[in-house]
């Protein structure tokens, strides 16, 4: 269980940083896997993103060096790239841990409890938004260490670098920096994967773990606030091979039953007979704010019957966990 400090805060600000020189595409897609974690997602392009999971930890079930761990894993894994993740109360000491992380990537959780012990003995420069020339005004002066600039007056500081800038910095190398992740940039997708421990022609295991992905693309668009306007199928045949169909949803949605039927629809399109199944992927594409999306009040009673389940169903998902419900429970009533 992640550690609290005084002001019960704990170790749950992520600074991601991407390669350098990271495409576009590729860095919209880092954002999304960021995404999976968390909804609330700061995008610093081009390579970078801060990621506040203090919401997602109990979710999760895990603390946020696991998570960090997690994210690493799945861009090696999906993307073909490393990532460094600094972890710590605030942006500044997440920023600072991410740097200290030599290429290709790792991960660096710094405790609450220990922040001043960590800053302490880095070079000034290393301290997360310390430029050349102030750092540089600072060395001359004789402070050398994050350690030195915390112990140094604040009113010297600011003489030192100028007044914003001067008390930013005096604060910064104390560990104070009260800034919250800003949510910005939200990737324009979402997308959840399967993948079968063996091929597969079996059309019931298909369509249950399709169902599965169904309710596990529906939460993370409730908990981001986002709707789809359509949905993307991939299915992967042995030989590596592949089959791709895209759709438009009739109005633009998050709810399991929306999103379920134009999934069936598009397995049903895709005439599966005798294809041997390695994995299947589903994407919510064209995304928009859940608040654009108008909720029209439905005479199918057992349509209402549904969201209202569903609402209960993500409350206890939140608490206890993904696996508390499972699809089979949350679609008893479509079948």
């Amino acid at each position: 269980m992640a550690a609290a400090d005084d002001q019960g805060r704990v170790p749950s600000v992520m600074h991601v940083r991407g390669p350098d020189r990271l495409a576009e595409e590729v860095f919209r897609q880092v954002l999304e896997l960021c995404a999976e974690l968390s909804p609330t997602v700061q995008a610093l392009p081009p390579s970078a993103a801060l990621v506040e999971v203090k919401g997602a930890l109990r979710y999760h079930g895990t603390g946020a060096r696991r998570l960090g761990e997690v994210l690493r894993v799945r861009t090696l894994s999906r993307l073909g790239i490393d990532v460094r993740v600094g972890i710590g109360p605030t942006i500044t000491v997440a920023a600072t841990a991410s740097g200290q992380i030599d290429a290709p990537g790792g991960v660096l959780a710094v405790d609450p409890y220990k922040v001043a012990d960590w800053l302490g003995p880095l070079p000034v420069e290393a301290l997360h938004g310390i430029g050349p020339k102030q750092a540089a005004a600072l060395r001359e002066y004789g402070v050398h260490s994050v350690g030195l600039l915390a112990a140094v007056p604040p009113a010297t500081v600011q003489r030192l670098l100028g007044g914003t800038a001067g008390r930013l910095a005096a604060d910064r190398a104390r560990g104070i920096d009260p800034r919250p992740v800003a949510p910005r940039a939200l990737p324009a997708s979402a997308s959840v994967r399967h993948s079968f421990v063996q091929h597969t022609l079996d059309g019931a295991v298909v369509r249950g773990a399709l169902l599965d992905l169904v309710v596990q693309l529906g939460l993370q668009l409730r908990q981001r606030g986002q709707a789809a306007r359509g949905l993307a199928l991939t299915l992967r045949f042995a030989g590596g091979t592949a089959w791709e169909k895209t759709r438009r949803l009739p109005e633009a949605s998050a709810h399991e039953d929306d999103l379920r039927t134009l999934a069936y629809r598009l397995i049903d399109a895709a005439g599966l007979q005798r294809g041997r199944l390695t994995g299947l992927a589903l994407k919510a594409v064209d995304l928009v704010d859940a608040d654009q999306v108008a909720e029209q009040i439905s005479l199918d009673q057992a349509r209402e019957d549904r969201l209202t389940a569903e609402a209960v169903s993500d409350r206890i998902r939140t608490k206890f966990g993904p696996g508390a419900i499972g699809p089979a429970a949350t679609f008893r009533r479509a079948s």
